[in-house]
């Protein structure tokens, strides 16, 4: 293994091991149990992917953008992108899904780059706020159209298996700018789009 794939953001990859053998120990585990002796590797393993945002320019997977759309300029709703990410408290699953809408204004993008969007920042240890204002910022930074609205509907591990524990509670959440903030009527249009994929749920 080489010294870049051995260390991470400066920390060696030793170094994060230790960190779990740490926390199995603290939870009253034996580390160096046969179930547990690759517990440490799986983890770190783990990590670089649940946290594989870091590494990812959102702003990047927008820069290509298409005018050749004979002139279309009516909303383009992406709904129920699913996401998976952590939660920045209690370091728990989010599990749940994104709506992304804009209004056009002379470019657009490729479907699939939205949900890039959403995974380069849900791929982080997040807040679902601030991760839905990320998104419609983002969205708006690149494509610069009328409008943009993203509402993320949430379940938070920290509060379904600790804490409270109640299960079968989403976290709905909203960030609307331009026509989707200022226009009823286009924010209303967004929401019933978004709506109708509830029943295939």
């Amino acid at each position: 293994m080489s010294n870049q794939d051995d260390a991470r953001n400066g920390v060696p990859r030793a170094q994060a091991e230790d960190a779990v053998r740490t926390l199995l120990r603290w939870a009253g585990e034996d580390p160096g149990r046969e179930g547990l002796l690759d517990t440490p590797k799986r983890v770190v393993n783990a990590y670089t992917e649940w946290f594989s945002g870091y590494a990812l320019d959102a702003d990047e997977y927008l820069e290509r953008t298409f005018k050749e759309v004979a002139g279309y300029d009516e909303m383009i709703v992406l709904r129920d992108i699913e996401f998976e990410s952590h939660c920045e408290h209690h370091m728990a699953p989010i599990i749940g899904r994104v709506h992304v809408g804009y209004l056009p204004d002379g470019k657009v993008v490729g479907i699939s780059k939205l949900a890039r969007v959403v995974e380069a920042y849900a791929k982080r240890f997040q807040v679902q706020e601030k991760m839905t204002a990320q998104i419609a910022s983002c969205i708006q930074r690149a494509l610069v159209p009328h409008g943009v609205g993203v509402v993320v509907d949430g379940s938070h591990e920290c509060m379904t298996t600790r804490g409270v524990h109640k299960r079968g509670v989403s976290m709905i959440t909203s960030t609307m700018l331009g026509t989707f903030r200022e226009d009823a009527r286009t924010r209303a249009e967004f929401l019933r789009f978004i709506e109708t994929g509830h029943g295939r749920r």
